[in-house]
């Protein structure tokens, strides 16, 4: 089955760097998962492999922290997943611009996250909740962007991840 993962934290330099993802290509499939390529420097990975998620988690973690030495979270989705994804956007209108749309990943099903939690109003900003992700739409007049990633993994106190909605679409082209 083709995966995808989505590295949380990945920085170009410091505790969390991965210097170069041709070298975790080449961990990655000497540990044994086949097809796997990567997509820009922020942690995106596909990759084939006939195991369950959990214990890909698992192990591409530890292979990361063992031979690359960061610590990275992570979320693992199939490429059906991304479909839906990409499919389910709620900001196509004209008025919304395409490259400042966002989506929250979340390991589990979106709708098991204590959803109730979310304000009503966020400014400029907006938040829409998806059966697969919740979208945000971020506007580039907002200063200090307040939806963002460390924000509602406090809110919810579980791990996320965020990517804008177009390199998910590219990830589906890979």
């Amino acid at each position: 089955m083709e995966y995808i993962i989505l590295l949380r934290g990945v920085t170009p330099s410091g505790k969390n760097a991965i210097p170069k993802m041709a070298y975790l290509v080449e961990i990655l499939t000497e540990a044994g998962f086949e097809k796997v390529r990567t997509y820009i420097q922020s942690g995106n990975i596909l990759l084939d492999s006939p195991l369950p998620v959990e214990e890909i988690r698992h192990l591409v973690h530890r292979l990361i922290k063992d031979q690359i030495g960061a610590d990275l979270k992570m979320v693992i989705k199939t490429k059906r997943d991304l479909e839906k994804m990409a499919d389910e956007n709620p900001f196509i209108e004209k008025h919304y611009l395409y490259d400042r749309v966002h989506v929250i990943l979340y390991q589990n099903s979106i709708q098991n996250l204590p959803l109730e939690k979310l304000l009503p109003d966020y400014g400029g900003e907006e938040i829409c909740i998806g059966h697969h992700c919740l979208y945000l739409y971020l506007p580039r007049t907002a200063k200090r962007k307040k939806l963002n990633t460390n924000y509602l993994e406090k809110l919810f106190g579980v791990d996320l991840t965020m990517r804008k909605l177009k390199v998910i679409e590219k990830l589906l082209s890979k």
